[in-house]
């Protein structure tokens, strides 16, 4: 995870392929039901303007981070799903009846997938991107881009080009990886 950018641009094109790429990610009835609002350029000062306001950023760790050339809203849609499974192929199912039948959210699974492919397919453009919450003035957000009530904000991705220096290493960059022994659990727990 990139956290220092440059404020090269990125070829909408380039964006356009990754998001090709992440809606390939695995989706319930092949629903896709995911949205991504993408703010480009003197755009995501927006995004910053409300999540991190000009008071907080002297004492933001991650200066660099703000010099993203673009911020990316993945939205997971709730409804897309209960519509395609009251679809003929699917009704048997009695998922169409709402979201609250559903006993695992597969919206937020899925739109989880399509952002992990996009993450990965960024790396293999050779950009830097960050997944990270946003924990500050949601609503307020919404209202600024106009996000409906009823999607789910998973988070913000930050794309960009990554700067040649540690300068953007988080404090966990040198914990080990746990290893394939402590995470897999052969024929049982």
């Amino acid at each position: 995870m990139t956290r220092a950018f440059s404020t090269e641009s990125v070829d909408p094109a380039v964006v356009d392929s990754l998001v090709d790429l992440a809606s390939r990610a695995p989706s319930a009835g092949k629903t896709q039901g995911w949205h991504l609002v993408v703010l480009e350029g003197e755009q995501t000062k927006r995004f910053w303007d409300i999540s991190l306001p000009a008071a907080k950023r002297a004492s933001f760790r991650w200066t660099h981070l703000l010099d993203a050339p673009i911020i990316a809203l993945p939205l997971a849609d709730a409804s897309a799903y209960t519509a395609r499974y009251a679809e003929p192929d699917k009704a048997r199912t009695g998922l169409g009846a709402g979201a609250d039948v559903w006993p695992v959210p597969y919206w937020t699974i899925d739109t989880s997938m399509s952002v992990m492919t996009f993450l990965l397919a960024a790396q293999n453009a050779g950009l830097g991107a960050l997944f990270f919450g946003v924990f500050h003035n949601e609503v307020a957000l919404r209202v600024e881009l106009g996000i409906p009530d009823d999607l789910e904000l998973l988070g913000a991705i930050a794309l960009g080009h990554r700067m040649d220096d540690e300068s953007g290493l988080g404090r966990s960059s040198n914990r080990e990886r746990r290893s394939p022994d402590q995470i897999i659990h052969r024929n049982g727990w």
